[in-house]
């Protein structure tokens, strides 16, 4: 087994320290470049305007140690609770959806990572699709012959008692 990571790009922010970095992602930050290796650019068909994407990026080696940091005046967390650089494998994640896709180049706002960044990987954001699934699933259940049949008469199942749950604009939870 090959453990090596393998950069399939870098990420342009206008962020060249730390302190200027924000503590976590904003969708209302400024535009982030995420440019990919050439060779990869058939790795981007399937990838939209507005999807959501998982990205997985290197903080490099990190000067100071992983550990419990105050938080508030009195709270402390640890690593695994905060969004912090300083971890044991220091990669950082970020679900964006992606404003634009031009050649190498995906469009995004607001990562919380230096300029230059290495990237590790990009993948569909799946809780989307996986939520989209389960509620579709118990509205149309699938028959014996493997198709879907028409939904349950309201309030007959999960997916009418909630149907509040199909308004939920998922770029909140990101």
């Amino acid at each position: 087994m090959n453990t090596q990571l393998n950069f399939i790009g870098q990420i342009r922010t206008p962020y060249q320290s730390i302190e200027q970095c924000p503590n976590n992602i904003s969708f209302t930050g400024p535009l982030c470049r995420i440019e990919i290796n050439d060779e990869l650019v058939s790795e981007l068909i399937g990838l939209h305007q507005n999807q959501q994407i998982l990205i997985l990026y290197w903080l490099g080696q990190s000067e100071e140690p992983a550990g419990f940091q105050c938080v508030g005046s009195e709270q402390q967390a640890g690593t695994f609770a905060m969004r912090t650089p300083f971890r044991p494998n220091p990669i950082g994640a970020a679900v964006l959806p992606i404003e634009k896709i031009e050649g190498t180049t995906i469009e995004v706002r607001g990562l919380d990572c230096l300029d230059l960044t290495k990237l590790i990987d990009i993948k569909p954001a799946i809780f989307n699709e996986r939520f989209k699934e389960s509620l579709s699933l118990s509205k149309n259940p699938p028959s014996k012959e493997g198709g879907f049949d028409e939904a349950p008469s309201k309030g007959a199942d999960f997916y009418s008692r909630f149907s509040w749950l199909r308004s939920i604009s998922f770029s909140t939870f990101s």
